[in-house]
């Protein structure tokens, strides 16, 4: 079985969702499981939603309608009869949305933006799911929160892999074409949960693990994955094969091709994952798979923009070791912040992070209990994996260094 994952580019609006069948039909659509996001940029939209219900109730409803207009949009060009029973449908998912914020009672945010949040994925999938029916392809629509179990770490839930291997297994049919969401699972108590932010691409890994599936395909507006991210870098180059343990590498500085956790269950059992053009889907794009690396090994540019970097110091003078180091972590870690890059000296320790979750304000308030501190927000994080000195001169060129360092070929600079 093949595993087919479609961003939310691909589906942004109904051309999008007409190009899909294109590719499907281009590239054959027999024992595949489609995993689909929300529409274009619905996720942000649905933040919105939730930032409303927490801050601004009176902005709410009219945050909701921006929702659904945008979807009616797509409807109305994929389905001329508004009789047509997929109108009745994603109607009655914007009707549970509703519900859920009409009687919820929890004040934690994480669990809130999870159970809305969703919604993106269900309604994507959805419109898809009847669009393929329309034409003749048929097709079976699967909630992913049937399959995909996890614990309730809301906003990044770890997978429940044994629950989740029983429920694949048992509840796929791999003669079929299948859709269903990224991004999502369940709790113990059919609470819905989210795996992290671009979190379709792990849907897709953790589906072909499951399944044994011959491969996986990520269907992109880009070529293949890039040596270099082109909104920030003239000239990138297409990467045609790289082994499992560069994209690895490539991820988890940040490369926003492949997520972070996607390549783990490939790797275990040996599935290539291929990342191609969904507007052209004949092109080869890139593959990854086992031992397979890159040759010559070019300069690879991951860019991560709005980091913040705390610098620390003792307010005695004393050493930073590992009472102190200790310390730090946990604080980091009960912000739930993800670390980027850690520099320390006897007297010192930087650390840049992604304040994912807005928890910079508390995390300081503590830290400045303890240590003196600095802190730079907004910051850019450069990684260079395979560096030369032309690659790094050309990067350093007019911008202001906050923090360097160098481990192997592998070069990161922090600047403002």
């Amino acid at each position: 079985m093949r595993i087919f994952k479609f961003g939310g580019a691909s589906v942004k609006d109904a051309d999008g969702v007409k190009n899909v069948v294109s590719v499907l039909r281009t590239v054959g659509f027999e024992n595949t499981l489609l995993v689909v996001s929300a529409m274009g940029k619905t996720t942000n939209a649905m933040e919105i939603v939730v930032k409303n219900y927490f801050e601004n109730e009176e902005e709410l409803l009219s945050s909701i309608q921006e929702v659904k207009k945008y979807h009616n949009g797509i409807l109305l060009e994929l389905f001329e009869n508004e009789n047509h029973p997929v109108y009745w449908k994603v109607d009655g998912l914007f009707a549970e949305l509703s519900s859920f914020l009409g009687r919820n009672k929890s004040p934690n945010y994480s669990f809130v933006y999870d159970q809305v949040v969703s919604f993106g994925e269900l309604i994507s999938t959805t419109i898809l799911s009847y669009y393929l029916s329309d034409i003749g392809i048929k097709n079976t629509w699967l909630d992913v929160r049937n399959f995909i179990k996890t614990d309730n770490n809301y906003r990044d839930a770890g997978v429940d892999w044994e629950a989740t291997q029983e429920n694949i297994t048992n509840g796929v049919n791999k003669m079929l074409l299948n859709i269903t969401q990224g991004f999502l699972g369940s709790d113990s108590n059919n609470f819905t949960t989210t795996l992290g932010r671009e979190g379709s691409d792990y849907t897709a890994a953790i589906f072909a693990y499951c399944l044994n599936a011959e491969s996986v395909t990520i269907w992109k507006d880009v070529p293949g994955v890039l040596n270099a991210d082109p909104r920030y870098f003239e000239n990138a180059s297409l990467l045609n094969q790289i082994s499992y343990t560069e994209a690895i590498e490539l991820a988890f500085y940040g490369a926003s091709v492949i997520h972070p956790k996607t390549l783990q269950p490939l790797q275990r059992k040996e599935i290539p994952l291929h990342v191609k053009s969904f507007i052209n889907p004949n092109d080869k794009g890139t593959t990854v798979s086992k031992g397979i690396d890159l040759d010559p090994k070019i300069p690879c540019f991951i860019v991560k923009k709005g980091q913040v970097l705390v610098s620390l110091s003792s307010l005695d003078f004393s050493f930073i070791v590992e009472e102190n180091i200790s310390t730090i972590f946990k604080l980091l870690h009960d912000a739930k912040m993800k670390v980027d890059v850690i520099q320390n000296s006897a007297i010192s320790f930087s650390v840049c992070v992604d304040n994912k979750f807005n928890n910079l304000e508390k995390l300081l308030e503590l830290l400045k209990a303890k240590f003196k501190v600095e802190c730079y927000e907004n910051v850019s994080l450069y990684t260079v994996r395979h560096a030369n000195s032309e690659a790094i001169d050309a990067l350093e060129g007019g911008k202001e260094i906050l923090l360097k360092q160098r481990l192997q070929d592998t070069v990161q600079i922090v600047t403002r």
